[in-house]
């Protein structure tokens, strides 16, 4: 038979509702056996309501549990370090929420942990395992759209009643997610461009704080290179009338057009040709994510998104937010 692997859950708020924790009960082969969160009732009704057998408010205890195989990290990017280098010298497999760590060096200190006591570490970058993305990267990797020129992305929001009413948000708190809604949105596109079209060997930007409602930058536009030589350039504005997420991918025959975020159809186009898809996310957005993770430990199939991939991509959102005001 299998291993089944146990997992633990540092930090089971709301991104664990949904989109992920229940993912690890659906897999055949893991099991969410135990949760843990600062509050405590909070931790024993999550448990109640997931079915999990264990819940804790102190995450060394789940950390060395015995019967705890495996880590999913999902607090605030500032604690990412913190925990991740505990899984480590407890020898579990580990994942982390995306960004995974605030800094490049930070990142470089959490996957070397890892590495030097072989145990694998992924990272919460899932759209990598979604259908929509794959049939993205399929279409380019059979040359649909001829060589590939250029990518562009633009996203842009409204500032919520959070950011309006000044209420704290630890997501636009500067000390605590250095880069604001850019490391927590931005991210998933940079990551997935870079799955699609390969390593960055470039990139810049400029940063600013335009409506003066929380620490972090609220305004963003940067611009790289692919190794492959493809160019890239994006927008991102958390002050603007209405939420805008397109994605171009310009090649020499035709074009491919997408939403990071949104699940509208994915667009291509060659000449008089147009091709439109709609593929749906599934109900638990993490759900191929963590079943790759499956796949990686008990088949040997390498995962698209591990502390390696996420370390370049730390790198890239950093060069971006260098030249901030």
């Amino acid at each position: 038979m299998s291993k089944v692997y146990k997992w633990g859950i540092i930090g089971c708020g709301n991104v664990t509702e949904l989109k992920s924790g229940p993912a690890y009960q659906k897999i055949e082969g893991f099991e969410l056996h135990a949760v843990m969160r600062r509050n405590i009732e909070k931790a024993k009704d999550y448990a109640a309501r997931h079915n999990v057998p264990k819940f804790y408010n102190d995450a060394n205890e789940l950390i060395n549990d015995s019967e705890i195989d495996a880590i999913y990290i999902a607090t605030p990017p500032d604690s990412h370090t913190y925990y991740a280098l505990k899984v480590a010298e407890a020898g579990k497999v580990c994942c982390i929420e995306k960004p995974m760590a605030p800094t490049y060096k930070e990142c470089l200190l959490i996957n070397s942990a890892f590495k030097e006591k072989k145990i694998p570490l992924f990272v919460a970058y899932y759209r990598r395992s979604l259908p929509r993305f794959k049939q993205i990267k399929s279409w380019l990797e059979d040359n649909k759209i001829g060589k590939v020129r250029h990518i562009n992305w633009h996203l842009s929001k409204p500032a919520n009643d959070i950011d309006l009413s000044k209420i704290y948000n630890w997501r636009t708190d500067i000390k605590i997610a250095h880069g604001g809604y850019f490391d927590d949105l931005a991210s998933h596109g940079i990551d997935l461009f870079i799955h699609l079209l390969g390593n960055i060997k470039k990139a810049n930007g400029i940063a600013i704080n335009q409506q003066g409602l929380y620490t972090a930058m609220d305004a963003i536009t940067g611009s790289w290179i692919h190794e492959s030589g493809v160019t890239g350039s994006g927008s991102w504005n958390f002050g603007t009338e209405k939420r805008e997420d397109y994605v171009q991918i310009y090649g020499e025959e035709g074009k491919i057009s997408f939403s990071v975020f949104g699940e509208i159809p994915i667009v291509l186009e060659r000449g008089t040709h147009i091709e439109s898809l709609n593929i749906k996310n599934p109900e638990n957005i993490q759900f191929f994510h963590v079943q790759n993770m499956k796949n990686h430990l008990s088949e040997n199939i390498e995962h698209p998104s591990t502390g390696k991939t996420a370390i370049h991509t730390t790198w890239v959102l950093e060069n971006i937010l260098q030249n901030n005001n």
